[in-house]
């Protein structure tokens, strides 16, 4: 019955295109030169852009939000070739591989082929979890067809329907969606925020109009104690949310962990639908001895090679070059390297103590005056005036006491701080540390070009004049 439905289907698409006169152009375009698509020409990267062009087309059409499904080959091989840059894979073990929001599985089947790269013999295991229906199937008939368990391919929301609970894994690649709000999940996540270590999302919940901090949240309650993590995000985990909030509290949670081994800044125009700087994190529950306590910063922003044609709002790509660049600087860990030609290609490393990152927001308050210019006292103790309150970011690597003394109490001899209001707080400026000052243009080269714009403008005014009269 389903052949004859099948059958039924195709003669119905055949006659619709015969009648808008469609079948033969179709049929041209597949006969020209331009139409093959041989192995000999179209390769596993080509036919993967394709793919994902013809999905992210789909996806559009149905109004699917940026930044939820694509992640293009390159950015994908660069985020392998991160977890796997000290990798031991000579032994022939299992290696469990884990994608949280795994779309079409692309991630997880590019992190197997790297795998089996650097050990054919080595048996990868592949698991994801993806909550569009359309997606997920091509994941599961996609593991089916590489010889996988599909059953390891399942569908839900990961964070409010999560289908991993007590799972654990050695890798971890994602790129989860950002900027799109959690409401649909808000009771479910809330509810697991109040079990507090039982739960996944214990240190803190980020604000309502994006989740993105709740996927890495989720990712690290499942790396094993030796387990890797690289995740997509854009800017806003760095430094959104003041002391005590909860992006800063799982920012805090991080880092006092020591779980955040670096970051890499990419490019704009790095995607098929969105063009906003993206930021690769890598997590790593067990860090070598010699990254213990710091983190690395990699500006990659100028590594990146222009497309000859854009696919959406990709414009570049992350070329061999520049991901050997990227990798190498990773490998090495030094402060203030530069990889490649500062004037062209080119990244660049720092390295971060832990603690650099943090901050005490400590509130300072004045008292009143009454008026005849009195202190008020209740109890002994000055009332504060709370229109004169203000906070000061004394960072970790300060004494509190030096700073207050410093900073603050030249400029206002009478003020204090109300310690009990002290909180930490923890922001990655990664602009900041990257800044290079630009000298502004000269005031004498300045003027030199007015007066070359005076005389061209004279000179046209005159020649006008000159013929109409």
């Amino acid at each position: 019955m389903q052949d004859v439905l099948a059958k039924f289907e195709f003669d119905n698409v055949i006659r619709r295109m015969v009648e808008s006169n469609t079948l033969y152009l179709v049929i041209k375009e597949f006969n020209s030169p331009k139409g093959y698509l041989g192995p000999d020409k179209i390769g596993a990267v080509d036919c993967g852009y394709i793919f994902e062009d013809l999905v992210r087309r789909f996806s559009e059409s149905f109004g699917e939000e940026a930044g939820a499904h694509f992640t293009s080959r390159d950015i994908i091989y660069l985020m392998t070739d991160l977890l796997l840059s000290d990798a031991d894979l000579t032994s022939t073990g299992n290696v469990t591989v884990y994608d949280m929001a795994m779309g079409t599985s692309q991630m997880l089947s590019c992190m197997e082929e790297r795998i089996h790269d650097l050990n054919s013999e080595t048996e990868v295991t592949c698991f994801g979890q993806e909550f569009n229906p359309s997606t997920f199937a091509i994941a599961k008939a996609d593991m089916m067809i590489r010889g996988g368990d599909p059953n390891n391919m399942r569908f839900g929301d990961t964070l409010s329907d999560d289908q991993f609970s007590g799972y654990t894994f050695q890798y971890c690649i994602s790129n989860p969606p950002f900027g799109i709000d959690w409401k649909r999940e808000q009771k479910a996540v809330e509810a697991e925020n109040k079990k507090g270590e039982l739960g996944r999302f214990a240190p803190g919940l980020p604000k309502i109009s994006d989740g993105q901090q709740l996927f890495v949240l989720n990712g690290l309650s499942k790396l094993a104690p030796n387990g890797r993590m690289a995740i997509i995000q854009n800017g806003s985990p760095l430094f959104s949310g003041d002391a005590g909030s909860g992006p800063s509290s799982i920012r805090k949670y991080i880092l006092e962990n020591d779980w955040l081994d670096a970051i890499i800044q990419l490019s704009t125009d790095q995607f098929m639908n969105t063009g906003i700087s993206t930021y690769i994190w890598v997590l790593c529950k067990d860090k070598p001895a010699h990254r213990a306590g710091k983190v690395q910063l990699i500006d990659a922003s100028h590594c990146y090679e222009p497309r000859r044609k854009s696919i959406g709002t990709k414009r570049n790509d992350i070329s061999d070059l520049c991901r050997s660049l990227i990798v190498q600087a990773y490998g090495e860990f030094k402060n203030g390297a530069i990889y490649g030609d500062k004037g062209g290609v080119y990244c660049q490393s720092k390295v971060f103590n832990s603690e650099e990152f943090g901050y005490h927001k400590i509130v300072v308050e004045r008292p009143k005056r009454d008026e005849q210019g009195n202190v008020v006292t209740k109890r002994g103790k000055p009332v504060a005036d709370s229109s004169l309150r203000d906070t000061e970011n004394v960072p970790l690597t300060e004494d509190i006491n030096e700073y207050f003394k410093r900073e603050v109490l030249p400029y206002a001899p009478d003020a204090w701080i109300d310690k009990s209001k002290t909180k930490v707080g923890y922001e990655i400026p990664m602009t900041r540390y990257f800044y290079e000052y630009q000298a502004p243009e000269k005031v004498e080269d300045i003027m030199e070009r007015i007066r070359v714009l005076e005389r061209d403008i004279a000179g046209g005014l005159k020649a006008l004049f000159h013929e109409n009269a």
